[in-house]
């Protein structure tokens, strides 16, 4: 996995100043290498029952997509505030340097399915855990959280406990 990880651009003081934030839009630039990031989590997830895969905006649908299609699966977007029409739940959740709110339709996922839930990146965990919240208020079953890439000096495993996770990269 270390070919991979030469993909990832780190870009200091992004978005604040102080953050280390780690680019995947590198990798997905190869189209080698995004599809042995998709190919190696479907391979996963195969033979799992997963009826769902939910991607968290913006780069958790950029994997999400293609990895609900790999599976047979469908897919749910979950989006920031604001960009979805119709009942919708909704979290708010703490980021590292601030707050923002994730919605879903009300109706995207059914109660008793089983939904592995897809972000690009593990830092602090609130943005993954108000996602699986939000999953958790509909009544589907969160198989897993899987991130192409996690920052393990931050406590982003704590903030998910109770939760599978599953990590490709880590830093």
């Amino acid at each position: 996995m270390e070919h991979l990880k030469a993909l990832i651009r780190d870009v200091p003081d992004f978005p604040t100043r102080g953050i280390l934030f780690r680019d995947v839009t590198p990798l997905l630039r190869d189209p080698g290498a995004f599809a042995e990031v998709v190919q190696t989590l479907a391979e996963r997830y195969r033979g799992q029952r997963i009826d769902a895969v939910a991607g968290i905006e913006s780069r958790g649908f950029l994997f999400g997509a293609p990895l609900a299609m790999a599976l047979g699966a469908g897919f749910i977007p979950i989006r920031k505030i604001g960009k979805l029409p119709g009942e919708k739940v909704s979290r708010e959740y703490a980021l590292e340097y601030g707050t923002n709110t994730l919605e879903m339709h009300r109706d995207a996922a059914r109660p008793g399915e089983r939904v592995l839930l897809i972000d690009d990146l593990l830092a602090t965990g609130g943005t993954a855990a108000a996602a699986a919240a939000l999953l958790g208020d509909v009544g589907a079953e969160v198989a897993e959280i899987a991130f192409v890439v996690e920052l393990t000096l931050l406590p982003g495993r704590a903030a998910l406990a109770g939760h599978a996770v599953h990590s490709l990269l880590t830093y």
